[in-house]
């Protein structure tokens, strides 16, 4: 079963060459459980430890489905591996941690498709 994501060639173009190895260490760093403390936007509630339950490869506790753990760079920047910036984590956290990152990509493909040149691309719709 094949469990990382694939990626597009001009996704993987950002990555390093040895992007396997690093994706290996952080899982192991992890214990190849989601390291979700609340950057999510859930869990800071939660009792107890609060990090996420989620394990790879099992069955998921809060979907249907078995559970992929996923690197997220918390920058945002694939080129950027220090480990510091990786985080081991869920298809649900990861998700929700880059739904702002997504929403701004999804605009500015949507500005780029319609030919639409903002002046001030930082700026809230």
């Amino acid at each position: 079963m094949r469990v990382d994501m694939p990626l597009t060639k001009e996704k993987a173009a950002l990555y390093p060459g040895n992007w396997k190895r690093i994706r290996a260490e952080v899982l192991a760093r992890a214990e190849n459980r989601c390291e979700c403390f609340g950057e999510c936007g859930l869990h800071r509630t939660t009792p107890g430890p609060r990090r996420c339950v989620e394990i790879h490869l099992a069955p998921a506790k809060w979907a249907k489905g078995q559970v992929v753990l996923t690197i997220a760079h918390l920058n945002h920047n694939p080129k950027d591996s220090r480990r510091r910036n990786l985080k081991a984590m869920c298809q649900r956290c990861h998700l929700r941690y880059d739904v702002k990152h997504h929403q701004k990509n999804a605009s500015e493909t949507r500005d780029r498709k319609r030919g639409v040149l903002r002046l001030f691309p930082d700026e809230k719709r």
